[in-house]
């Protein structure tokens, strides 16, 4: 406490008062750094520093002091800062938006790099910015619309949601940019990615977010805060001429295939982490992180561990800051907030970007990190109160260090190539070099190299990713050193665990080669999984994205110890087994509301136990065979996909149903049960056509069910999501893709046998689902002529399985549409027309001969 009191500036006889008035001597502050206070003392306490009558605020446990030290800093990093977040009218900037900028190749004027003009989209608050050409044609000007200048228009939502698309259109598209002074769409991205590598991408300030008395206000920046920003290029070496290894200059990660693929950065130039801030960013991290080295060092009346634990926290507060306070963060229109820079695990290069204000008293602040930060620290404190002190060790998870000790292991592994942890960590890893250089104790071993540490290969030991960069573009070698490291991985936690012990792994991917590999690896390492529970994990923003397919929960597969004396097992018995006891569980899971790809990967525990009881299962037909975990687990996706369609089609369940159904039909009910018409996630579809022995390339090419519609990997956030429509969407690549609507489905071919592209077979029967969209557009022309010479051609009357297809069709359809009324018209006609007599006694005749 005394430390903190000489901090705030006391010192001397009015030291010693201080302390007095908080029940503290000189001698006992020292010897106490951190003690709890109560009654008289934290009244005095109270009085003296004016946290008002709530005595919790002034228990000066570990979140108190973080919270002091942290309010201590800012007010040193305000009176450095200030003049470069001027206060203008008396609305302080609550952030800064720019967009980049590049030459057009064609006439050389300044391009804005815009995703969109719309600033704030709002049922009450529309803000556009507008972009014209300025008066000598080399460059943008831009003025901001509000009120009616930015109101919505058109009928139905479809139609208002298209125009203000095209409203707020900014300049930038998949394939490149368009100038806003020429009008030709002249930057290719390769373009873009060339001038971004030499260095000639700028950036431009258009607009400013103010703090006004009724919310958030928009407006042009003014001349003085377009030059201040300039000016603070000046100051930032001088800061860091004072920080421990100056500027991040460190390399960004490269780009590439697998985990790679997360890093856009480096392709257009940003090869240096101080690339990714702007000038002034650099120097109010550079200020805030000076600051936080002068508190450290003014806590010399702390003892060792303490001084450690406030440096650690308030290094933490910067890793919050830095995660608002990048080049990389954007605006999210709903919110009117600065989102952060790791919207997902990946760093991806952005366009229009949004600067915060690092000493506003909230937002994307120091403010709010030191707020916030604290207030876990005070959940953390209070939930861990009279608990036992855990023991913490840092080690490879493939050394055997502890044989036979653990009751339990929990682990949640790396998912194969989705994240690459050690190249994103290093966002953080620079600055924390420079924090905490020379002052955490730990620091020199924790921050000692350059980077973060990934992958050693002359130990052959590191982060467990798929990452073919870490061996020189071989991904044959990445995947098996994958695929061994967690092998070993997995041998560790069978070593440290008792004989009676469990082991519960946590996998939240739905990639089938990720899961094959991870079973694959738990079962090697000699374990059985017995057990699996789908548990809600992953942050779902959407209601229905909670209701129906999202990819919101984590598997929890239950694993114990094989015993040594486990004897192979034979397939037929294997899968036999399986089946008896997948279906109680599957019925337990779908009455507990677990649907989409959560349900396919729920079922996967109860059937691998069957399978990984064994040390290996042997072909019954193919003398030296053994059956693979690929082709189990294609087995288990199968029944549970029958399962569900089963579900649709009768709603009881009876997955005998579906035998006579084909791939493409399956797959159609499939994802639209779980996803209807809108953006499904590409994972999840892929998962699905596997398991109805189909690709996801065959569906959206060959069969035309699916079509492409975005490249982002999460969907902008400040669009509306898409209703159940027959409207037309832009064909996209990417990780988005939802089904085409019957009504884009207009292919002559389709619905005759023999049609599936071209590259089906003759004669080969149309999928059942096309047959259904055939007599839609028949019924729709008004040909029932040849409605019903399609049905009888095709025996369509008195197909028992079609029936229920047209059912749950128009179960599955939205009711007042034209997909609806149709499907209804059909069952209708079929309905009162029935199968001629002719018809029946040839399924009559057909029935005897197949009896014998």
């Amino acid at each position: 406490m005394e430390s903190f009191l000489k901090a705030q500036g006391f010192k001397g006889a009015t030291l010693r008062t201080q302390l007095e008035r908080i029940g503290l001597g000189e001698e006992d502050s020292a010897s106490q750094p951190a003690p709890a206070s109560s009654g008289r003392k934290a009244g005095a306490a109270q009085s003296a520093f004016g946290l008002g009558s709530d005595s919790r605020l002034f228990e000066a446990d570990l979140a108190w002091h973080v919270r002091a030290w942290g309010w201590w800093v800012l007010q040193r990093a305000r009176a450095d800062l200030e003049r470069f977040y001027p206060t203008i009218d008396g609305k302080p900037a609550v952030a800064y938006l720019w967009a980049r900028t590049v030459k057009c190749k064609n006439c050389r004027a300044t391009m804005p790099l815009l995703k969109t003009k719309w600033l704030c989209k709002k049922d009450n608050k529309r803000v556009l910015l507008k972009v014209e050409l300025n008066a000598d044609k080399t460059g943008p000007v831009f003025s901001i619309l509000s009120g009616d200048d930015a109101t919505t228009q058109g009928g139905n939502g479809a139609q208002r949601r298209e125009y203000d698309k095209k409203l707020g259109a900014g300049t930038m598209s998949r394939a490149g940019a368009t100038c806003v002074c020429c009008g030709l769409p002249s930057m290719k991205m390769e373009d873009i990615r060339l001038e971004g590598k030499a260095g000639r991408l700028g950036a431009v300030m258009t607009a400013v977010v103010v703090d006004g008395p009724g919310g958030k206000e928009y407006r042009l920046p003014t001349e003085h805060e377009i030059r201040i920003a300039a000016e603070a290029e000046i100051e930032v070496e001088r800061v860091f001429a004072d920080i421990p290894l100056g500027i991040p200059s460190e390399p960004t990660p490269k780009g590439g295939s697998g985990a790679a693929r997360a890093f856009s950065v480096d392709g257009f130039g940003f090869d240096r982490w101080s690339k990714l801030f702007t000038p002034r960013q650099l120097l109010a991290l550079g200020t805030f992180v000076k600051h936080i080295r002068t508190a450290c060092d003014s806590m010399s009346g702390y003892s060792t561990d303490w001084q450690a634990a406030q440096a650690a926290y308030l290094a933490s507060a910067l890793d919050r800051l830095l995660d608002h306070a990048s080049s990389l963060a954007t605006w999210y229109l709903p919110g009117e907030n600065v989102k952060h820079t790791f919207v997902r695990y990946a760093l991806p290069i952005t366009w229009d970007f949004a600067e915060s204000n690092t000493i506003f008293s909230g937002g994307a602040s120091w403010s709010s990190a030191i707020t916030l930060l604290p207030a876990a620290l005070d959940h953390t404190l209070d939930a861990t109160s009279g608990a036992p002190g855990p023991s913490v060790f840092q080690s490879s998870a493939t050394a055997q260090a502890w044989e036979k000790t653990f009751d339990l292991v929990f682990t949640d592994p790396p998912y194969y190539d989705a994240i690459p942890y050690a190249g994103l960590m290093d966002f953080f890893y620079v600055w924390l070099r420079r924090t905490l250089n020379g002052i955490w104790p730990e620091g020199v071993t924790a921050f000692g190299e350059q980077l973060g540490p990934k992958w050693n290969s002359e130990t052959n030991d590191g982060e467990l990713i798929d990452d073919s960069s870490r061996f020189g573009g071989d991904k044959k070698a990445s995947k098996a050193a994958y695929e061994e490291g967690m092998f070993r991985a997995f041998q560790t936690c069978d070593y440290a665990l008792v004989p009676g012990g469990r082991m519960v792994v946590v996998f939240a991917n739905k990639s089938p080669d990720a899961w094959e590999t991870l079973v694959s690896a738990v079962i090697r390492a000699g374990f059985v999984v017995n057990g699996s529970w789908p548990i809600q994990t992953e942050n779902a923003t959407r209601s229905r994205a909670r209701a129906s397919a999202a990819l919101a929960s984590s598997v929890w597969l239950v694993c114990r110890k094989r015993p040594e004396a486990a004897r192979p097992g034979w397939d037929n018995r294997v899968l036999d087994e399986m089946r008896e006891n997948i279906y109680s569980q599957l019925r337990e899971f779908w009455d507990a509301g677990i649907r989409g790809p959560d349900f396919v990967w729920a079922a996967t525990g109860p059937a691998m136990e069957a399978y990984s009881k064994h040390p290996v299962v042997k072909k019954a037909n193919e003398p030296g065979a053994t059956m693979e975990v690929s082709e189990f687990l294609r087995a288990v996706r199968r029944i549970v996909v029958d399962f569900v369609v089963g579900r649709v089609l009768t709603h009881n369940g009876d997955a005998t149903v579906t035998s006579g159904l084909d791939d493409v039909t399956t797959y159609y009910l499939l994802h639209r049960h779980d996803f209807g018409l809108d953006d499904a996630p590409i994972g999840a579809c892929i998962l699905y056509a596997i398991s109805c022995g189909l690709s996801d390339h065959d569906l959206a090419d060959r069969y035309e069910i699916l079509q492409r519609t975005g490249g982002q990997a999460e969907p902008d956030e400040d669009e509306e999501p898409t209703a159940e429509a027959d409207t037309e969407v832009e064909e996209g690549t990417g990780s988005k893709v939802r089904l085409r609507p019957w009504n884009r489905r207009i292919r002559k071919s389709m619905g005759y046998d023999g049609d599936a592209g071209a590259n089906a077979g003759a004669g080969k029967p149309a999928p059942l689902i096309d047959q259904v969209h055939r007599l839609m557009h028949l019924w729709r022309a008004g040909d029932l002529i040849r409605v019903d010479e399609y049905l009888d051609a095709r025996g369509l009357r008195r197909n028992a399985l079609f029936h229920q297809l047209l059912q749950a069709l128009i179960e599955l359809a939205p009711a007042a549409t034209e997909e609806r009324s149709l499907l209804e018209s059909i069952s209708n006609h079929i309905a009162a027309r029935p199968a001629s007599a002719e018809e029946r006694q040839t399924d009559m005749f057909r029935a005897k001969a197949e009896g014998g």
